[in-house]
């Protein structure tokens, strides 16, 4: 914990550079959500407001770049932040801003390349995929995508994990230094989840049970919230990757049904 300038401790500090999930089980509502499981102070920059549910995204409103700017620069001028996390970003132009504010800020950075929602509804216009490679990777500590988006970006289709290796090197290719392929969804593994982290030199598999549970909304959200939360806290990145993985596991495991379609994870699940 750091001094305020009352000399009270705060807690770690974590931004969260996303869209708003008015269902609660994704995006910033999410992301705070498992900040504050983890111990660290979240805060927000609202990257797009959606309206969105248990059955999916009915519609999405961009926020202006001027709006994102000004956010961060309100919370990171006077509050400060030990880690940042960047989730759904729209656009090639909030795309581009949120890089550039990112490369003026001395804190690690968490980006998960949000394409597209749990329930297939895109995220991302494919004009800022280019931005996303060029502008925004280069500016990762740890990237985390899931197997869509690994192909969405690089063009590797990943089917083993052999590609999985493929696909973390094809995501180095442009820049962050590590690389976290979440391979939850790889066929060959039906009992098992099995996610890649690598650098380039060092290599760890992350395996867990899959547990048999349709409510998975927000799995992405979580776990990179996860992470950027262990580094806030001083965690090198395989720690911290780590220990996302065991949280993130166990809310998929307490996972619960909500509204008609795909319920959340559950943020909360160690204390209930």
């Amino acid at each position: 914990m750091s001094g305020s300038p009352q000399g009270r401790p705060h807690p770690p500090l974590c931004l969260t550079v996303a869209g708003s999930d008015s269902g609660g089980g994704a995006g910033i509502q999410a992301d705070l959500k498992t900040m504050m499981a983890l111990g660290v102070h979240g805060m927000s920059v609202v990257t797009a407001v959606t309206a969105q549910n248990s059955r999916g995204v009915e519609g999405v409103w961009e926020l202006p770049a001027e709006a994102v700017r000004g956010q961060y620069r309100a919370v990171v001028d006077d509050i400060g932040v030990q880690a940042v996390k960047t989730g759904m970003l729209a656009s090639a132009v909030l795309v581009e801003t949120v890089a550039e504010l990112l490369a003026g800020t001395r804190a690690p950075a968490v980006v998960d390349p949000v394409g597209v929602s749990k329930h297939g509804d895109p995220l991302l216009a494919a004009t800022a995929l280019d931005a996303v490679r060029k502008e925004l990777l280069p500016r990762a500590t740890v990237a985390t995508p899931n197997l869509d988006e690994v192909t969405q970006l690089t063009g590797v289709v990943v089917r083993t994990e052999d590609d999985m290796r493929r696909a973390a090197d094809a995501v180095l290719a442009y820049g962050p230094a590590w690389a976290l392929v979440k391979g939850g969804h790889l066929a060959v593994h039906g009992d098992e989840a099995v996610d890649l982290l690598t650098d380039g030199a060092t290599e760890l598999w992350l395996r867990a049970p899959r547990h048999d549970n349709r409510h998975t909304h927000g799995t992405g959200c979580t776990l990179a919230s996860a992470i950027a939360a262990g580094l806030a806290m001083g965690r090198e990145v395989p720690e911290a990757v780590t220990e996302a993985k065991e949280y993130v596991t166990g809310a998929i495991a307490a996972g619960f049904a909500l509204g008609a379609g795909i319920g959340p994870v559950d943020h909360a699940w160690r204390r209930r």
